[in-house]
C-alpha cells in the first residue's frame, strides 16, 4: 500500500492565485495593496530565510510587504508606528530571536487586530476558548491541508505530538472546535507509540527528525508532518516518510507538504485583516 500525499504545493498555488484575486479587488477598492510589515532583531538564520521568503511570497500576490531585521530603530518603536498606521494590514514578528524572552516581550506589542501570525497572548487566548480570530501559520495549514484533501476530523481519533505554542497546542484547539477527540503528547508521554498506534490521524509537530516510524502508525491513520529538520544537508521532516507512507492511508510530506501552504496562512490573514478594516471604513 502507498499512501495518498497530501500535497501542500498544489494546494499552495491555489491559494496563491485566489488571494491574488482578493488583493486585487483591495487594491482597486482603496485606492492601494494591503501592506504587511516583517520585523525582526537578532533573529536566526532560519527565521531570517523564512522572513524572506515570506516577503516575496506577499509581493507575488500583490501584497506590499516590508522586511525589516535590522536596528535602525528599536523596534518596539516600529511596532508602534505600525500599528497606527491605516494602511498596514498585518505585522508579522520573524521568531525565534536569539533571547527567547525578548521575543516573547517583543510580540505583546503588536496589535492583535494586525497579528496575521497569531502570535499575540490576547490572540491565543481567542483560540484558547475556541473563538479564533488570528491563528499561528502552522496550525492553520495542517488544517487547510485535511479540508482540501477531504480528510474527515469529527470524531475522530488524534493524536498530536508536541505542544508548542505555535503548533502543538493551537492544532489541538483548531481540531477540538471541528469536533475531533484529541490527545496531546510530549517529551513525558510514558508510550507514545502506544499513543501513534490507536489514532485515525496524527499530527507531529515534535522538531525530531523522523521521530514517527512505520511500527508506530496504524493502516487507517492520516499523518500530518510538521517538522522541518536539517540533517546531512536536506531537510526531513518528523516522520520516517518512506516507510511510513507505506502504512497509512495518507500523509504529508516533507518538503512539499505543511510547509508551502504555511506562508499561504499568513498572507490569507493579512488579506481577511485589510477586508475587515476596508468594510469598516466603508
Amino acid at each position: 500500500m502507498t499512501a495518498r500525499l497530501l500535497d501542500g504545493r498544489a494546494l499552495a498555488n491555489q491559494l496563491r492565485s485566489e488571494l491574488r484575486d482578493r488583493v486585487a479587488r483591495l487594491a482597486s477598492q482603496s485606492g492601494g495593496a494591503p501592506r504587511l510589515a516583517i520585523l525582526g532583531d537578532g533573529v536566526s538564520e532560519a527565521a531570517a530565510l523564512y522572513a524572506g521568503s515570506l516577503e516575496r511570497a506577499a509581493k507575488h500576490i500583490g501584497i506590499a510587504a516590508e522586511l525589516r531585521l535590522g536596528a535602525d530603530e528599536p523596534i518596539e518603536d516600529a511596532i508602534e508606528r505600525l500599528n497606527a498606521d491605516p494602511t498596514v494590514a498585518g505585522i508579522v514578528i520573524a521568531q525565534p530571536f536569539a533571547n527567547i524572552a525578548e521575543g516573547r516581550r517583543v510580540v505583546q506589542h503588536v496589535d492583535p487586530a494586525k497579528d496575521v501570525d497569531g502570535a499575540t497572548p490576547t490572540n491565543a487566548g481567542w483560540l484558547a476558548r475556541g473563538e479564533p480570530a488570528f491563528v499561528p501559520a502552522t496550525a492553520l495549514a495542517v488544517i487547510a491541508l485535511l479540508e482540501a484533501y477531504d480528510i474527515p476530523v469529527a470524531g475522530r481519533r488524534t493524536v498530536i505530538v508536541g505542544r508548542s505554542a505555535v503548533v502543538g497546542r493551537p492544532v489541538a484547539s483548531l481540531l477540538l472546535a471541528r469536533d475531533a477527540t484529541v490527545t496531546v503528547c510530549h517529551r513525558a508521554t510514558r508510550d507514545l507509540a502506544g499513543e501513534t498506534r490507536r489514532a485515525e490521524l496524527v499530527v507531529v509537530a515534535a522538531g525530531v527528525p523522523q521521530l514517527i516510524g512505520a511500527d508506530m502508525v496504524s493502516s487507517s491513520a492520516t499523518v500530518v508532518d510538521c517538522g522541518i529538520n536539517a540533517v546531512n544537508g536536506g531537510i526531513v521532516g518528523d516522520v520516517e516518510t518512506t516507510t511510513v507512507s507505506a502504512v497509512v492511508e495518507a500523509i504529508s510530506p516533507v518538503p512539499g507538504g505543511v510547509g508551502p501552504v504555511t506562508p499561504m496562512m499568513v498572507l490569507r490573514q493579512t488579506v481577511e485583516a485589510a477586508e475587515r478594516a476596508s468594510s469598516s471604513s466603508a
